[in-house]
């Protein structure tokens, strides 16, 4: 969805971050769909609880979006999971990664805002990074940073297509 108009270069960049991150949010709802249905029973709590907290940015994101005058960017119709998920071995790395690129997302985010709202952009960031080190047993020395290909390019998840993971 291209940005809205915007005078305010700073406050453009934000509503652009913000879609980027509500993006990130609706492929990965998408698939926690596909992890809670592949998941162990051991874990198919915490797949609840992952979709529900992102489920919940999602709301959040969509506010902020339409309180800065836009649009909320609506959820595609499927998304290309970026591996084949036929276990529940699978379904764990797929958590860990849809953590990684909505950390991503929100890096950006917080790269992009100020203030109250670039503190609960990085609480966000936090959040999914604590998830992401859940499901996988260990973490990344930058949370949010791992993505990026080359140094100062944004992450995958924010220039990708809609319809990819």
């Amino acid at each position: 969805m291209p940005a809205e108009k915007d005078e305010n270069p700073e406050r453009k960049a934000e509503l652009e971050a913000l879609q980027n991150a509500l993006a990130a949010e609706h492929a990965a709802l998408y698939g926690y769909g596909v992890v809670g249905a592949r998941v162990g029973d051991g874990r198919r709590r915490e797949a609840q609880d992952g979709y529900d907290a992102h489920r919940a940015r999602r709301d959040e994101l969509s506010r902020r979006v339409t309180a800065l005058g836009g649009r909320p960017q609506a959820a595609a119709a499927a998304y290309a999971l970026p591996f084949p998920v036929p276990d529940a071995a699978a379904a764990v790395r797929l958590a860990a990664e849809l953590e990684d690129r909505v950390a991503g997302a929100y890096a950006d985010l917080v790269r992009a805002s100020a203030g109250a709202r670039r503190r609960a952009a990085a609480g966000s960031l936090r959040e999914a990074a604590v998830r992401a080190v859940r499901w996988r047993g260990s973490g990344v020395a930058f949370p949010g940073l791992a993505e990026r290909t080359t140094a100062g390019s944004p992450s995958p998840t924010a220039t990708g297509s809609a319809d990819a993971l």
